[in-house]
């Protein structure tokens, strides 16, 4: 596997591996703390292999159609799983990501894969554009920052103001939504013609 398929796969392998030590606390009611320890230094790699493996694609004359598909596929893979994590918590403060933000994000992702499979189909590759990029972005700003929330609840170290920013949590994921969508109208309007025919 080229170094820069590997970054990106690392990705992927990565996103259960959160999921299992985001929950465990809140099966067992053990680990809280140790979870967090683990799974945010890991997380930050995982989000920087991101940057990773675009560099060692240009780096080793690596850059094909299949990384260009298999990029954003592992960036949708990690931030959804890690986007259901953020609906839960340990503690009785309850998640940091609405349901239904959660949804139509999803329904953005998925349809969003299908437009590059049926770009695929008729030879063209759909990469990242700089709305899309942006959008991811927005995605890592906010999980970090839901995470972050997480981190004071596990460590017991919950503050009054805790609902407010509870809402700022709530706000910033308002405008990954608005983003993703405004970012794939981008795309069906960048790669119409691919549609069309």
């Amino acid at each position: 596997m080229k170094l820069s398929n590997t970054f990106t796969f690392i990705r992927i392998i990565y996103a259960p591996v959160f999921l299992l030590l985001y929950f465990i606390p809140i099966w067992t009611g053990k680990f809280a703390e140790l979870s967090m320890y683990i799974s945010i230094p890991l997380l930050i790699f995982a989000e920087f292999t991101d940057y990773l493996d675009g560099h060692y694609a240009r780096k080793r004359n690596e850059v094909s159609d299949f990384g260009k598909m298999f990029d954003p596929f592992a960036d949708v893979f990690l931030h959804l799983s890690t986007f259901v994590c953020y609906m839960y918590s340990f503690g009785s403060q309850g998640g940091y990501m609405l349901p239904v933000l959660f949804i139509l994000i999803m329904w953005r992702e998925i349809s969003q894969n299908f437009l590059r499979m049926v770009a695929a189909k008729q030879g063209t590759a759909i990469a990242a554009r700089k709305g899309g990029k942006f959008k991811t972005v927005m995605y890592i700003a906010s999980g970090f920052y839901a995470l972050f929330l997480e981190l004071l609840v596990r460590l017991d170290m919950v503050p009054e103001c805790f609902g407010t920013l509870k809402i700022v949590s709530t706000v910033l994921f308002v405008i990954c939504v608005i983003l993703s969508y405004a970012s794939f109208i981008d795309y069906l309007i960048h790669f119409g013609k691919v549609l069309k025919s």
